[in-house]
């Protein structure tokens, strides 16, 4: 018996180690099939999406599952600790080895006893009122403390690295509010981008995407909890962002001459690699119906849409099927994705303009339309 819970604390103690070690300091995919940390938020996203969906509406279920990222990471904090001090005082009662400084016949050598043991150990308390005899029981003891005071300063240490990872993938996502719009739809930025009589291709602005697609492909696959982490308004978020990014460059990819869409396929191709890879990583399945964003809209309509947008004359259904072609090799992903993070996929095409998160504001007067934007609202709060 006391083999046995001796194996059992061990192999606990070491399931833990690596599956922090993976978590945080191993910044890649891990491909092995059980992982802690990848069930842990799998199942409890699912329990609290589910809530979400079924309990509260509006703004109420927008709080609550944005609510979700960051305390699901104390969470995993939290479950690492405990499993650790459980470990550890199982190997404790293994060897069976306490006794107590100050009131011996209160000591029972039952487990609560070890767990409180383990506990004050791990925490570094140095209580004293239980101490152990056994040599290899110190050593264990030596061992917690230090693996304490050591698993702390690498949770504190891996906090600022994920909320810069954050930060950087907000901060371009904000730039989108006054370049395509809110929520952003690829033909508001590619309207955006046009001068009269042409498009005129940002190649610099398509670049800056390129590296952001990298950084989410990067950052969110290195550290999955990102991706649960939601955008400040309820009409922007990295999924949306994505979604706009591969729509656009696949319009420009329709519309421009092959050499000058050279920087667009560049950018598309990154855009994809980042949604194939973070719905693989995440275990969601491509939609095998996903949902026609441009339903409803017959081709010459979309014809007519894209001429406007790009000053050009385009053939009657020649753009619609090529966009359609292209936006079937990402949209499948995008539409998993977003119904996972139980978010919103912007549309390719506005069909009516609004104003865009800038111009909102329930405080402030009209705000009047700057160049080709739409004018602002009088109305409006802070979740757009």
């Amino acid at each position: 018996m006391h083999t046995v819970t001796f194996i059992v604390g061990v192999m606990l103690i070491l399931l833990t180690l690596v599956d922090g070690f993976e978590g945080i300091l191993l910044p890649r995919r891990v491909n092995h099939p059980f992982r802690y940390a990848r069930l842990y938020f799998r199942f409890s996203w699912r329990g609290w999406r589910w809530a979400g969906l079924r309990l509260f509406k509006g703004r109420w279920r927008e709080a609550m599952l944005g609510v979700y990222g960051p305390l699901s990471l104390l969470g995993l904090f939290g479950s690492w600790v405990a499993c650790l001090i459980i470990g550890f005082g199982l190997v404790q009662w293994s060897l069976n080895a306490l006794v107590s400084t100050a009131q011996p016949a209160l000591l029972d050598r039952h487990f609560v006893d070890y767990l409180y043991f383990s506990g004050t150990t791990y925490f570094t308390l140095g209580l004293g009122d239980v101490v152990p005899l056994a040599k290899c029981a110190r050593a264990f003891t030596i061992l917690e403390a230090g693996l304490g005071f050591g698993f702390f300063a690498i949770i504190i240490s891996y906090l600022p690295v994920l909320y810069q990872a954050f930060s950087r993938r907000e901060v371009t996502i904000s730039l989108l509010d006054a370049r395509a719009g809110s929520p952003p739809t690829a033909g508001e930025f590619v309207r955006r981008l046009r001068h009269p009589g042409q498009i005129k291709v940002d190649a610099a602005t398509l670049q800056q995407w390129e590296q952001w697609c990298a950084e989410v492909l990067e950052s969110q696959v290195s550290f999955p909890v990102l991706g649960y982490y939601r955008s400040q308004h309820s009409n922007q978020s990295w999924v949306a962002a994505l979604t706009m990014m591969l729509d656009a460059c696949a319009v420009l990819i329709v519309l421009l001459p092959k050499d000058e869409s050279h920087q667009a396929q560049l950018t598309f191709a990154m855009a994809r690699h980042a949604a194939v890879d973070m719905a693989l990583i995440l275990g969601i399945r491509p939609s095998s119906t996903p949902r026609d964003r441009l339903a409803g809209i017959d081709d010459k309509r979309i014809n007519e849409l894209l001429c406007e947008v790009s000053g050009q004359e385009i053939g009657a259904g020649e753009c619609a099927s090529r966009l359609s072609v292209l936006r079937g090799t990402y949209e499948p992903f995008m539409e998993g994705i977003a119904n996972y993070f139980v978010l919103a996929l912007p549309p390719i095409i506005a069909m009516e303009q609004s104003a865009d998160n800038w111009q909102r504001s329930a405080w402030m007067p009209r705000t009047p339309g700057i160049g080709n934007l739409p004018a602002g609202k009088s109305e409006g709060d802070h979740f757009g």
